[in-house]
């Protein structure tokens, strides 16, 4: 099928002020300027058929993803036996897969496509040190299998979550010091566990006693997938970086919120931030320097940026009212747009399916009826690997 008559910003190249994308089995096979040359006679029917679409001007995007959410981990109003954010029975649990936890029914999934989002990154909550698997998946479906698109990384949390999750336990880790060792002892374990393994498949020899937490931080080790560290106080953002550096890991600071305070630095390190909550309040000693300019700052020195509502912090369908109000307050109004898409999928690891619209890559895509960061727009049509989610 072609969209046609189409104002595409692509992520991938220049604008195009008047474009057809065609998709085929999912993937976007042509894009281009003016009409296809192999289809002058258009069908132009209504939406969400399987026949070529006229756009009629409007505005088409990739689909936006929220890089960190907890969609799917709670039910609302259940308490406690709805809640699956947080295994806190153990501080280190990396084998946790957090697609186990997601329920795909919640109707939170449908505000996330009718807000244009059309990937999310699910990640278990900060109470431990390491907390599990982060999954990337798809805002349409009802089996979630079927809408799994990637494991991202590990989670790991810094300050005062899990500091305050263990205390109330009575159990380590009950200060910073105690979290950042944690981390250590269980990475140090995983890294002698891979050298082991490797040894006894290089020798034919026998392998070691099987470890799940070790296994699962193998790919992590390997740089396969990514650190993703919650830390907001600037001393827990350079916990996270210095840890990184000990073990090779490939680092996301999740929240940065000090990274405004030290900017010129993690912009030297080549550092990669997922800001968010945006909108919410002062609510813990470790936000006193919160401010909606950080993302701005970031970007402004050289920090990677995204963009996320940490739903259920924010509700998700707010993610681009928060990429809104960062432009307000001095984020460039396209590294806003690419904190919300390609950006968001680099940072994810799945930028060679997702995050531009460009051939060969997935046809997630959005069909608005205004500017995508105002309030008042709508999301006309959400494709999503080529199927109309609405």
């Amino acid at each position: 099928m072609y969209i046609y008559n189409a104002r595409i910003i692509t992520m991938a190249g220049p604008e195009i002020e008047n474009g057809y994308i065609r998709v085929d089995n999912g993937i976007i096979t042509e894009l281009g300027e003016g009409v296809p040359e192999a289809n002058k006679d258009f069908c132009e029917l209504n939406w969400n058929t399987v026949y070529d679409i006229n756009a009629e001007g409007k505005l088409v995007t990739p689909g936006l993803i929220d890089a960190h959410t907890h969609i799917g981990l709670s039910a609302d109003g259940a308490g406690a036996e709805g809640d699956d954010f947080n295994e806190d029975s153990d501080p280190v649990m990396p084998h946790l897969r957090v697609i186990d936890a997601i329920n795909p029914t919640q109707g939170y999934f449908d505000e996330a496509v009718h807000a244009g989002i059309t990937a999310v990154a699910v990640s278990p909550g900060s109470s431990n040190p390491i907390g599990g698997e982060i999954a990337v998946i798809k805002t349409h479906g009802r089996r979630v299998d079927d809408m799994f698109i990637a494991t991202a990384g590990i989670k790991f949390a810094l300050g005062e979550n899990p500091k305050g999750t263990f205390a109330d336990k009575e159990s380590s880790p009950v200060t910073r010091m105690a979290t950042a060792a944690v981390i250590r002892e269980a990475l140090t374990k995983a890294r002698r566990y891979l050298a082991d393994v490797e040894a006894a498949e290089d020798s034919q020899g026998d392998l070691p006693d099987y470890d799940a937490k070790s296994e699962a931080l193998i790919p992590l080790l390997k740089r396969q997938i990514k650190a993703h560290f919650h830390c907001h106080q600037a001393d827990d953002i350079f916990t996270a970086l210095r840890i990184s550096k000990e073990f090779g890991l490939d680092c996301v600071l999740i929240h940065c919120t000090d990274g405004h305070l030290i900017a010129d630095i993690l912009g030297k390190e080549g550092a990669k931030a997922i800001c968010g909550p945006i909108i919410c309040d002062r609510c813990k000693p470790e936000l006193k320097n919160s401010t909606p300019k950080n993302a701005g700052v970031l970007d402004s020195a050289g920090v990677k940026v995204a963009i996320c509502t940490d739903h259920a912090e924010v509700p998700i369908q707010y993610l681009p009212l928060s990429a809104a109000i960062c432009v307000k307050n001095g984020l460039r109004y396209e590294d806003a747009f690419a904190a919300l898409t390609v950006n968001a999928a680099e940072i994810l690891g799945i930028a060679e399916r997702k995050g531009s619209l460009a051939v060969g890559k997935d046809a997630d895509l959005v069909i608005w009826d205004g500017d995508p960061l105002n309030i008042m727009t709508t999301a006309k049509a959400v494709m999503i690997e080529g199927e109309f989610a609405i």
